[in-house]
């Protein structure tokens, strides 16, 4: 069922495995040391076609510094986080409701609604494109904060809601069965009894939710053209001009781009990891 551990396997299997693991993780991190060492490159060097060599000189101080002074990136990281925090924050406290009512209430439209909730995430966002543009230029939403946090937590509560409703119903039920004996109120169940249990369920979420919002770029060119709301994903195309190109620049907003949902998995690893292994054993 589980795979045989390195150390129990043949010499020649262990010997193959030592040598192929840092050749395939040189291999996946190839584009990230090329971004990195073109974010400290100068802009003679990559004229040149000194893509992949060994940098002339290190420019590192000089373009990170530029992609603070001469473009709007303070304001695209302004932009990503108004529209990350409030969209997890919403996503996270919606889901938890909901995964509640269909984890812990039986009632006869339950699994027909929990299935609506699982048909939602296979729908490509694509298909989607042309009239959710359409509904946000109808609403006013279009090129604003407050349409990408909307489309955004509408899209995103059918994975979040298919996750806590999951753990939820992980949880014994006879703790909220006690709990309803001694005359304790729903709402009260589920904030000091269901809460404090799913915590690293919470943690784990919230670290995929700021994850996918940070990252997304189609929505965020779908329905955003200025500057106002553009999120750092999409801020770091507009770098480039229409005849020339800095990818000193481009490069440089990239690791900055990469950096806060990195950080914050970093911090949120111990809470992280447990939250994906909570219930995976019993007894």
């Amino acid at each position: 069922m589980f795979p045989r551990p390195i150390e129990k396997s043949s010499a020649a299997t262990a010997t193959t495995y030592k040598i192929a693991l840092p050749i395939a993780l040189i291999v996946w991190l190839l584009p990230l040391i090329a971004v990195m060492l073109t974010s400290i490159r100068s802009v003679g060097d990559i004229n040149a076609g000194n893509y992949w060599g060994w940098p002339s000189s290190f420019n590192m101080v000089e373009n990170y510094t530029s992609v603070f002074t001469n473009t709007p990136m303070f304001q695209y990281i302004l932009n990503s986080l108004r529209v990350t925090i409030p969209t997890m924050a919403f996503t996270i406290v919606l889901s938890c409701l909901a995964g509640y009512a269909l984890a812990i209430y039986r009632f006869r439209a339950n699994m027909l609604l929990f299935f609506i909730f699982i048909a939602g995430n296979f729908v490509p966002f694509q298909i989607l494109m042309v009239p959710v543009r359409n509904l946000s230029v109808d609403t006013g939403l279009y090129d604003t904060v407050t349409g990408l946090v909307l489309f955004h937590s509408a899209f995103q509560a059918g994975f979040c809601t298919l996750f806590m409703r999951n753990f939820i119903r992980g949880l014994p039920f006879e703790l909220i069965e006690s709990a309803r004996l001694e005359g304790v109120g729903e709402f009260k169940i589920f904030w000091y009894l269901v809460v404090p249990l799913v915590r690293p369920a919470l943690a784990a979420l919230a670290v995929l939710q700021f994850t996918f919002i940070w990252n997304d770029y189609f929505w965020a060119t779908v329905l955003v053209q200025g500057d106002h709301a553009l999120p750092i994903t999409a801020g770091l195309k507009s770098l480039n001009g229409q005849w020339v190109s800095q990818w000193h620049l481009v490069s440089a907003g990239s690791i900055l781009a990469a950096m806060p949902p990195v950080a914050m998995f970093f911090l949120m690893q111990k809470h992280f990891i447990a939250g994906l292994t909570l219930g995976a054993t019993k007894g």
